[in-house]
């Protein structure tokens, strides 16, 4: 059985959401910090800061993970990533970790940051190698939060992770260059990785929620189309691979079915009906296993 870390904070509620559409729902007592998943594969949950769990998992406390790439990045924890989980505080995509400064700054871009400028962060060690890289010798101080507040008056420069960059146009900075995306991964223990049972949990946990995010944002649509009409049909059907053509017994008919995106489906099944598809169904989709 598995031993699984999950994160709080800002990934928290799209991590539980996530688990219960996979049918994994994480179940809380009296023990907040320690939940239960009922299903054989998992025998112990931990609700942890993302930052600590990469070092967790490396350690051997848990088999498997979730946790930013940035974590990871940072605590140079020697993991196995077993896949991309492309979510993050509000939702789909990545997250990005940026430079900012203060809005009336004339530092337009990172090279333009002088030498021994203090910068504030909570991930020192990827700041300290970028401007390394970039040639440029700053002071580097640890954040414990709020980095965003520090500037101008204690600090001249944030590097900060941020999905939209509202929070800092909020306080009156501004946006002038990026470090990386950093995605949210599943993460595993080597040793866990390498035993053949627990790689096979691993694997079949991450198929349930690669299902769910496949899903997400799409829905599968099913009409039936006279033959005659077929190709007219498949010319204005978007779809993820060729779709399903199936014969109608006695019938000069053929049922048609296929995946396609939610967002644009109110002006595809006018365009469909018009091709000549007839009695079309959209129907929800819980997973997509590939």
């Amino acid at each position: 059985m598995l031993a699984l870390a999950l994160p709080k904070g800002s990934l928290e509620e799209q991590t539980l959401e996530l688990f219960e559409q996979a049918d994994l729902k994480v179940l809380r007592g009296a023990r907040e910090y320690n939940p239960t998943i009922d299903d054989p594969r998992i025998g112990k949950v931990k609700i942890l800061r993302p930052q600590e769990i990469p070092s967790y998992v490396a350690d051997g406390y848990f088999d498997l993970g979730i946790s930013g790439a940035d974590c990871v990045l940072e605590s140079g924890a020697d993991v196995v990533s077993v896949a991309e989980m492309p979510y993050a505080k509000t939702g789909s995509g990545t997250i990005k970790m940026v430079i900012a400064v203060a809005a009336d700054s004339s530092v337009k871009e990172p090279e333009d940051i002088a030498s021994g400028s203090r910068v504030t962060t909570e991930f020192p060690n990827i700041t300290k190698a970028y401007f390394e890289k970039l040639g440029i010798p700053v002071k580097i101080f640890f954040s414990y939060g709020a980095s965003e507040a520090k500037i101008p008056e204690l600090m001249d420069v944030v590097v900060d992770l941020t999905e939209t960059g509202a929070t800092l146009v909020k306080n009156q900075l501004k946006i002038i260059g990026t470090v990386g995306e950093y995605p949210t991964k599943l993460i595993a223990n080597k040793a866990a990785w390498a035993d053949p049972s627990k790689k096979q949990a691993i694997e079949e946990i991450k198929t349930l929620l690669l299902g769910v995010i496949q899903a997400r944002g799409r829905v599968l649509i099913s009409m039936n189309v006279a033959k005659t009409d077929l190709d007219a049909v498949i010319q204005a059907l978007p779809a993820m691979k060729k779709p399903t053509v199936s014969s109608l017994t006695d019938s000069e008919y053929v049922e048609v079915t296929t995946v396609v995106e939610k967002k644009g489906v109110n002006v595809l099944l006018p365009k469909l009906k018009a091709a000549g598809a007839e009695d079309i169904l959209e129907i929800p989709i819980s997973k997509i296993v590939k």
